[in-house]
């Protein structure tokens, strides 16, 4: 099986499955890095950590997870995860929406400058 797989600024993600109207990614954010808070228009997601500890940006809410805890994101919500241990995060993602490309995400900000 050929899996894509990604290297980013805050860690890599592979992808494991795709179908229609879903995707299922393994993701690891390094120590001390965080992902854009960004929102998807076109898809939803579920997000189980099962490695490490995350901050959790919902809206305007914070929540802490830990290893076998989980969160759904609605679409057209702004969320974001964040590392804060000296441990790599991982945490699989589910897709789900008409639409799953990488072109779907507003990012509001973003440590790495990819905001425009």
């Amino acid at each position: 099986m050929n899996m894509e797989h990604e290297k980013r600024p805050w860690g890599e993600y592979t992808v494991l499955k795709s179908g229609e109207g879903f995707k299922v990614k393994s993701i690891i954010v390094n120590p001390s890095q965080k992902l854009s808070l960004q929102l998807h228009y076109k898809r939803a997601e579920h997000w189980v950590i099962v490695r490490g500890e995350a901050l959790m940006t919902l809206d305007s809410k914070e929540i802490h997870l830990k290893k076998n805890e989980s969160i759904y994101i609605p679409k057209e919500t702004k969320h974001r995860i964040e590392n804060r241990t000296t441990a790599p995060l991982e945490f699989i993602e589910v897709q789900t929406g008409d639409y799953l490309g990488e072109d779907d995400i507003e990012r509001f900000d973003d440590i790495y400058g990819r905001t425009e």
